[in-house]
């Protein structure tokens, strides 16, 4: 799971300004006050304000010509000109906005470009305004006070203005004088943050520059009960593709050719455009408890703490009530069904065999909701053909969907819209890219061939692909439910549990689907463990989140209220600890990865290990295809030590590791701890073990010679990775940090350095050759040293902000980091100079020369 967007404002067209300026043109040149004058007056951008005019009367701007269609606005085509009737009632009525592509070329596809790609959202309100005007204001929630019965309340609506983003005339008033009409047409076809994309970024990254507007036109507004939808057609300058990798690249660094007189053609998108009305009294939102892994909105509240303010946090989740007539029954505790159940259909355009899977996928979640007294709370669907419902669309924002992309992307995701307000989820549009067979083809296959004989040949039989579609289907679905990753749970299972066949079948390898825990790869061959002990399920962890973001608490009238309630439950619960949340963005918690299983990196690791062994000796059998060369080879290779770095940097996280637990001071206990010193030693054990000792195994011969590998290249780049963690300002700060806290209890960083000394220097302590593999070896580790000691870099000037790299730089001047890297070198340095005269071979004696050479360099800098 897991964008802001920045607005182009005025600033551009000051920018022009100011070109103009210096490159005359004849006649006179216009002022800024006549140039954002006629920017107010241009389509698209301001709506029509400035043109004066009186309102007509009703029949002769809608005449006998026009097309109606009614709904939560009435929507009139006369002509070629779109008017939208607003009744008195709709004014000020909080609409959300979200634009969506519904059909692109192949040109702007790159991460993004497909149909149901979300390129905006906002929440606007449209307001009568002086002379006969049409406002619509553009509504931030950021500031907010939500009760209006208190003082609080009008003080920050009198301090906070709303944007005025358009302006209308009123074309005419309708016969009862209770409704204004407004002609649309310029600015929905024009280009605004409004009724296209909201940012310059989301436009850049499918590669769309300047708007054409005599090539954009509207296709349709329909409307509904509640809600518009708007679909125009518009068409843009095409800007080049992004530079080669050879190229230079990063922050600031244009891409080649590129530029606003560097175009390529254009290209036409079909936009989206759903107008959702919020409802008038928002649903009662929950807020917002680290324990448990929600997706959140959030604003600065002025009335929670009378002495400041207080950043709150909603939940996002959908709307589920029992039928009023049932809430008795529900309080008593019988499974009701839901007033409006949460419905996701699958995209006509998927394939046929995968729907069922699809849907399984959706409605494995239904067990979840009745742990928070609902039964059928969620169905999926297969949407329903032209015939059978001429009115449905996908594009309709009352429908949420599964939508499939035909791409070589190989991902899914599950975002959603919500209600700023309160937290509740609008709808979503699952985004399901055709290429994400490839993944879960080539996750299984390299987590679970050697023990699954089905995932042995590059083609999986189609009930084998769907069941792994289905699990994927279940995660997204879990994330449109309002669930972050649970990159914690795994770690809740001991590592043996993971090889017992009982047990795992019938507990699953991870208390939650929304780990990234994707395949059993510690079971052994010989364990006999069938898919239900491999596949991924919605576990404990899930059926507790659910129970806690959806059950209703009619006890409770307010959020505040609920608070009470839901901490008593979550103490509880999390005595459990297959209930714990381990949030997927803490870089120090060696309990909270992805990719991972169970309580122990190091054990888990080796099994994993041991699999890939087996796995290697056979890939050349299992991926070769008749007529077909050895790219699958290459594939699964690279696949392989993917899976093998993976299981490095698990255990390297322990080193340094600090665990997080977040707790109320209802619970006993620290929120933080350091990782064990005798874990951490286990971790540099076991990389001195598997990866520094040169892991031969991975350096398959008949492999590489078939792809093309350099086996120096597949160890190094493997030790460098995890050199760079080890060997870095983060990691041995935490070292120093944690002797501070803990004592002589602590791995302290002199330990850590003589235990890695002694196992990168191993040869040269006992005046062997080295080879050439562990000569890289200790020139990457040298060189990762040297890099702590650099002078930090200049400090910027006077008002340019510091990166956070520039601020760590000049705090670690002040600490103990840089003054063992260099007691560290000086300590290699004796020790290679002490070895030199001991050595017979002469490329270790080069070697080492070049390290002393090295290491005196960057010590004694010259000049």
């Amino acid at each position: 799971m897991n964008k802001n967007l920045l607005i182009i404002g005025l600033f551009t067209t000051i920018s022009s300004l100011a070109y103009s300026q210096t490159h005359p043109t004849p006649g006179p040149i216009p002022t800024v006050a006549d140039t954002v004058k006629k920017m107010a007056g241009a389509a698209g951008l301001q709506g029509n304000a400035t043109q004066k005019s009186q309102p007509k009367p009703y029949k002769t701007v809608i005449t006998d010509k026009a097309i109606t269609k009614a709904g939560f606005f009435t929507v009139h085509k006369v002509d070629d000109k779109y008017f939208f009737e607003l009744a008195d009632s709709v004014m000020g009525r909080e609409i959300l906005v979200v634009n969506r592509i519904s059909k692109a070329g192949a040109e702007v596809r790159a991460a993004a470009g497909y149909a149901g790609d979300q390129i905006g959202s906002s929440v606007v309100q449209f307001v009568k305004g002086p002379n006969n005007r049409v406002f619509l204001r553009k509504i931030s929630f950021s500031t907010y006070s939500p009760d209006s019965t208190k003082a609080m309340y009008q003080a920050v609506r009198r301090s906070n203005i709303q944007a005025i983003v358009a302006a209308f005339n009123v074309a005419a008033y309708t016969p009862n004088n209770k409704g204004s009409v407004i002609d649309i047409t310029d600015y929905i076809n024009g280009e605004n943050e409004i009724f296209s994309f909201s940012s310059a970024a989301a436009k850049t990254r499918i590669r769309l520059g300047n708007f054409v507007g005599d090539r954009s036109y509207i296709e349709n507004v329909r409307s509904f009960p509640t809600n518009v939808e708007v679909t125009t057609v518009k068409t843009y300058a095409l800007t080049p593709a992004p530079a080669t990798a050879s190229a230079p690249s990063g922050p600031g660094t244009p891409a080649a050719g590129s530029g606003p007189n560097n175009l390529t053609g254009s290209a036409t998108i079909e936009v989206n455009t759903s107008l959702v009305v919020l409802p008038k009294k928002p649903m009662q939102p929950r807020f917002f408890d680290p324990r448990v892994g929600y997706f959140t909105v959030g604003y600065t509240d002025f009335d929670t703490n009378p002495q400041g303010v207080k950043d709150i946090q909603m939940v996002k989740r959908w709307r589920l009530e029992p039928k009023p007539q049932d809430m008795a029954r529900y309080k008593r505790g019988e499974l009701v069904e839901p007033r409006d159940p949460i419905v996701f259909y699958i995209d006509p355009a998927t394939p046929k065999k995968w729907v069922p899977y699809l849907i399984a996928g959706v409605n494995d979640w239904q067990k979840a909701f009745e742990k928070a007294g609902f039964k059928n709370a969620i169905i999926g669907k297969v949407a329903p053909t032209a015939k059978e419902n001429p009115n449905w669309s996908l594009d309709d924002a009352r429908h949420s969907a599964i939508v499939y992309k035909p791409s070589e992307i190989s991902n899914a995701s599950g975002p959603s819209i919500s209600d700023p307000r309160s937290g509740e989820i609008m709808e979503s549009h699952i985004n399901w890219y055709h290429n994400v067979m490839k993944l879960v083809h080539d996750w299984y296959m390299v987590q679970a061939s050697a023990i699954d004989p089905r995932a042995r040949k590059m083609e999986f039989s189609d009930e084998l692909m769907g069941d792994l579609i289905r699990f994927v289907s279940s995660h997204e679905v879990g994330h449109t439910l309002g669930l972050r990753h649970n990159y914690g749970s795994s770690s809740t299972v001991p590592v043996e549990n993971l090889r017992n066949k009982k047990w795992v079948e019938a507990n699953g390898h991870t208390p939650s689907i929304m780990d990234y825990a994707r395949f059993n790869y510690v079971a052994q061959p010989g364990d006999n463990i069938t898919a239900k002990g491999i596949y991924p399920r919605i576990g404990d962890y899930d059926l507790w989140a659910i129970e806690w973001g959806y059950k209703v608490l009619p006890k409770a009238k307010s959020a505040a209220d609920e608070v009470g309630i839901l901490n008593e439950t979550t103490v509880e619960k999390l005595k459990n600890r297959r209930n714990w949340f381990g949030t997927e963005i803490n870089p120090d918690d060696p309990h909270s990865q992805n990719e991972d299983l169970g309580d122990n990196a190091m054990k888990a690791s080796e099994y994993g290990i041991k699999n890939l062994q087996h796995i290697l000796t056979k890939l050349p059998e299992w991926t070769r295809e008749p007529n077909e060369d050895y790219k699958n080879l290459e594939t699964m290779y690279g696949q392989l030590t993917a899976q093998y770095n993976r299981y490095m940097g698990h255990v390297a996280k322990n080193i340094g590791g600090i665990y997080e637990n977040p707790k109320t001071v209802d619970q006993a206990g620290p929120v933080y701890e350091r990782t064990p010193a005798d874990t951490q030693k286990e971790a540099l054990a076991f990389l001195d073990k598997n990866l520094f000792t040169t892991p031969m195994w991975l350096v398959d011969k008949p492999v590489l010679d078939n792809i093309g590998g350099n086996p120096l290249t597949v160890v190094s780049r493997s030790q460098e990775t995890i050199l760079s963690r080890l060997i870095s300002n983060n990691t041995l700060s935490k070292l120093i940090a944690g002797e501070a806290f803990d004592g002589d209890k602590a791995y302290k960083i002199t330990s850590f350095f003589t235990d890695i000394n002694n196992s990168v220097f191993r040869e040269v302590k006992i005046n062997q050759p080295i080879d050439v593999y562990r000569r890289n070896l200790q020139k990457i580790y040298v060189e990762k040293l040297i890099e702590l000691i650099k002078p930090a870099p200049a400090s910027p000037p006077v008002g340019m902000p510091m990166s956070g790299n520039t601020v760590a730089a000049s705090n670690a001047k002040y600490g103990d980091v840089v003054s063992v890297a260099k007691a560290e070198l000086r300590t290699i340095n004796a020790l290679v100079k002490s070895s030199l005269p001991s050595q017979k071979d002469s490329l270790s004696s080069y070697h080492l020369q070049d390290i002393s050479d090295r290491i005196e360099e960057a010590l004694n800098p010259k000049g």
